[in-house]
């Protein structure tokens, strides 16, 4: 069954969009025109519309259509600061294709600062949806026909969830041709493959024959300048390699691909000593953290169970039993090849610098020796 759902896959990227990308509602625009529309998803319990605002840009030529989607958790707003940039870029001149861009697509968890809608329903946990559902359902089956339908691709921002950091890495099934291709070419160092929880957007978009990945990076509430410097990087990346835009593609320093990650949990309360950040690499059994009580006396000290990277952490400096304290995404191999590019790399690099402001709202100090 599963040589076979990847045959299915692989037979629909690049397939021509289900809706015509010119025609939205009422609004009709032509090749070579930009144009900001409003998406109907809900009404509110006064009667007055709620919409989601898309900005609809045109080549002059016809090609591929992509999506670009943040904020599908309604606090994971790094995401929607990198397509605002991207809508107010006069100078990005598509040279054929569309962009259909969306920077906040939960707009009703967005005005409550919250990561689920009203209902308290995960609308990343919703599609594909149904006309008669729920609101979630409703706004997952809107979204799937009015933007996912028009498009040939889609790269979906998220961030870690709240008091929780990541360092940036794509996710997308690998098994998937068209996400493999543009995972790559995106530009991440850490590509982890997975197809993603049922109910997602990505899941439900592949399924339907529009190859679509996510970025993980940084945290909520925050536009971070270097996780949208990073976001803009890829996304550009991905519109070049499809021919839509002009430029030459900017490699990273290293690529590894995760095949599985796991998180390391505190088995006693403290405070937290970090020995390691956000994309740091760790060597089996080397400590990453240490947990003290208030007066400062050792509790326990937490080792990393494999060879891996760190791709998030918690930021509180305090946590529980049973509380995740650090992902970690584990290498099997490569481990040795990576060091040896980081140790070479200049802190002026986006790599190094990405780095160092991730780890700037924790405290890491050297372990102390046994």
């Amino acid at each position: 069954m599963k040589k076979k759902r990847s045959e299915r896959k692989s037979t629909s990227v690049g397939k021509s969009p289900k809706k015509d990308v010119s025609h939205w509602q009422n609004e009709q625009i032509g090749l070579g025109e930009c144009r900001d529309i409003e998406l109907e998803i809900s009404h509110s319990y006064s009667g007055q519309t709620v919409a989601i605002p898309i900005h609809v840009r045109r080549a002059p030529k016809d090609g591929p259509t992509v999506f670009v989607t943040a904020a599908v958790h309604g606090d994971e707003i790094n995401g929607a600061g990198a397509i605002r940039e991207l809508i107010m870029d006069q100078s990005l001149a598509l040279v054929k294709g569309s962009l259909i861009l969306v920077p906040v697509v939960n707009v009703l968890g967005f005005e409550r600062h919250s990561r689920y809608l009203p209902d308290r329903r995960d609308l990343n946990r919703s599609f594909p949806g149904s006309h008669k559902g729920s609101l979630a359902s409703r706004m997952a089956r809107i979204i799937l026909d009015e933007i996912v339908e028009r498009s040939d691709y889609g790269i979906d921002l998220h961030t870690a969830a709240v008091r929780r950091t990541n360092f940036p890495n794509v996710r997308g099934d690998l098994d998937n041709a068209g996400v493999k291709r543009l995972a790559d070419v995106f530009g991440c160092e850490v590509t982890v493959n997975e197809r993603g929880p049922s109910g997602c957007l990505r899941r439900a978009a592949c399924e339907l024959g529009v190859p679509t990945f996510i970025l993980e990076a940084g945290e909520v509430w925050k536009v971070e300048s270097l996780v949208l410097e990073y976001a803009l990087r890829g996304i550009k990346n991905v519109l070049i390699h499809l021919g839509m835009l002009s430029g030459k593609i900017i490699e990273p320093p290293y690529r590894t691909v995760i095949q599985e990650t796991t998180w390391v949990r505190a088995d006693h309360s403290g405070f937290l000593q970090f020995h390691v950040a956000p994309g740091d690499l760790v060597t089996k059994d080397c400590p990453i953290a240490t947990l003290t009580n208030l007066l400062g006396h050792p509790l326990e000290s937490l080792h990393s169970p494999e060879n891996g990277i760190i791709l998030g952490m918690t930021t509180l400096p305090f946590t529980a039993p049973g509380e995740p304290v650090v992902h970690i995404g584990l290498l099997s191999r490569g481990k040795k090849r990576i060091e040896k590019i980081v140790d070479e790399l200049a802190d002026d690099t986006l790599h190094e610098r990405i780095r160092g402001d991730l780890s700037s709202s924790i405290r890491v100090v050297e372990p102390e020796d046994d």
